[in-house]
């Protein structure tokens, strides 16, 4: 079999800080490998995420093609990191369900709802589906949900 046929796209998911992509790691040993110049998807990353506030983690899918070249999609931040955010605590519950360490009202899950609908995975979904997992999300990290 020729190495035309074998090569195939490759995929990779990073987690990135908007703003502050670097050749550092996680960006450089996982695009490095597969044969990219890093410091070209970090300029890209960069400009494409100036809007977003630096810091905030963005999930990243990068397709790397056979002859090098790629491209990206960014996703919203991760519900955990919202919903921190959101009722201000660092980290999470060590016993979910049995320790609480903050409240969020039922109006802050459907904000950070709408911002989740945003994504490609979840438009075919209602509103209050994505909201049950984002209270779901929030009982794991130990947040009571209050109406």
């Amino acid at each position: 079999m020729s190495k035309a046929l074998k090569a195939k796209d490759q995929l990779v998911r990073i987690l990135v800080p908007a703003g502050k992509a670097a050749p550092t790691p996680p960006v450089g040993p996982a695009l490095g490998a597969r044969g990219v110049k890093s410091m070209d998807f970090c300029k890209e990353f960069n400009a494409r995420t100036a809007h977003i506030e630096p810091g905030v983690p963005t999930p990243t899918l990068i397709t790397v093609e056979p002859d090098r070249t790629f491209s990206f999609i960014t996703k919203t931040p991760p519900t955990t990191y919202l919903l921190k955010k959101t009722a201000g605590i660092e980290k999470g519950t060590g016993r979910p369900g049995h320790e609480v360490t903050g409240t969020i009202s039922l109006k802050h899950v459907y904000e950070v709802a709408k911002i989740k609908a945003k994504d490609t995975h979840l438009k075919h979904l209602k509103l209050e589906s994505i909201a049950s997992t984002v209270i779901g999300t929030a009982r794991s990290l130990g947040l009571q949900v209050v109406p």
